[in-house]
């Protein structure tokens, strides 16, 4: 009797940023394969990876903490009660599944206990850069296949003597299946912007461009509480038309609310690697306004379905915003477009690639 594939997935934060959401559909496509799964990370109820059915789940311990050196330590900590948790309860014959590079203990034990190792890499910042250049080289070290969600990331690591592939990160069928048709006969007023509530992320620019253009709407959906939303902005003042909101499980009534999807991330703190938020946006027909430079350059073609810039060019900012909202033929072109490049990240194109990588028959190279 065939014994059944085991994969064991590791995630640090459980919350609800893109890279555990995109680890939330691979794991519920290997239970729907009757693959076992095993879940290492932390427990937070209100996290993408939490009360995913068929899956054996252990309880990881990490606590995010805003100082940088006990943020290290918390982390390095965390890293070691991972390894004296799951050493010995991974073989040969397993798939140790690292999503990011931070769980950099579960490729150590994977590696030692000679299971393949897969990351699947969404990030090319790290910081302070000494922990950069030691998470890069353990993925060197224990890296059996490397998965990378663009080719940026690809290009920024530059591991190549492991095997790379290139999966973009896909739209779920579920999350499709709720979209509704959104009218586009009405002015286009509302601007939209999901993100982390980090400075780099350009909340601060989205808040001065608000300021800027008291015509329009602007909602800013934050992942983080109320209350570290209200004490990380008590010195900003808000102008009447930006409303800020905190983590949201249902992000449907934002984005048939909006009009235009905006990552604002400064180019000079934090380089995108892909736009989740970007590509739902899509399935609602919204022109996107994103970073001149990363992997986010190859969801939106500029000035086909979207604009790039640098958030800190306020003129341009208010121009492209400006050419979307006052010519209505041109933004509805913008719309389509947007909708007809959304049919590169549907579900089914990351599910196969996936079937291929974990079945080992993926030629090398991206």
């Amino acid at each position: 009797m065939m014994t059944k594939q085991k994969i064991f997935a590791f995630h640090l934060l459980n919350d609800r940023s893109g890279s555990p959401k995109v680890l939330s559909q691979l794991i519920k496509h290997w239970v729907s394969e009757k693959k076992i799964v095993h879940l290492y990370t932390n427990e937070n109820k209100e996290g993408f990876l939490s009360d995913i059915q068929g899956v054996i789940f252990t309880k990881g311990w990490y606590k995010f903490q805003s100082n940088e050196w006990l943020r290290l330590m918390f982390f390095t900590t965390s890293q070691f009660i991972l390894m004296f948790k799951m050493f010995l309860k991974i073989s040969k014959d397993d798939i140790v599944y690292v999503n990011t590079v931070l769980p950099f203990g579960a490729a150590i034990i994977g590696k030692i206990r000679g299971a393949r190792v897969i990351y699947h890499i969404h990030e090319s910042t790290v910081n302070p850069a000494i922990l950069k250049w030691f998470l890069f080289k353990v993925v060197k070290y224990a890296a059996s296949d490397i998965i990378n969600v663009s080719e940026y990331v690809a290009s920024s690591h530059k591991i190549t003597k492991v095997t790379n592939h290139l999966v973009y990160n896909t739209i779920e069928d579920s999350f499709m299946e709720k979209v509704l048709p959104k009218s586009v006969v009405k002015k286009p007023l509302n601007v939209l912007m999901i993100c982390s509530l980090k400075t780099y992320k350009g909340v601060f620019e989205f808040i001065q461009l608000a300021c800027d253009h008291q015509m329009y709407s602007f909602r800013l959906v934050l992942n983080a509480s109320q209350n570290e939303i209200d004490d990380f902005f008590k010195n900003t003042k808000m102008p009447q038309n930006l409303v800020l909101y905190p983590s949201q499980k249902d992000l449907h009534p934002f984005f048939q609310w909006a009009d235009v999807i905006a990552n604002l991330s400064r180019p000079d703190g934090w380089v995108e690697t892909f736009g989740l938020t970007i590509i739902e946006g899509m399935a609602y027909g919204l022109p996107a306004i994103v970073p001149p430079l990363g992997g986010i350059l190859e969801v939106i073609e500029d000035e086909v379905t979207g604009f790039a810039l640098d958030s800190r060019d306020k003129i341009k900012l208010s121009e492209v915003l400006h050419a979307l909202f006052r010519d209505r033929d041109r933004y509805i072109q913008f719309s389509t477009r947007a909708k007809n490049r959304l049919e590169v990240f549907r579900d089914r194109q990351m599910k196969e690639k996936m079937n291929k990588i974990i079945k080992h028959i993926t030629p090398k190279g991206l």
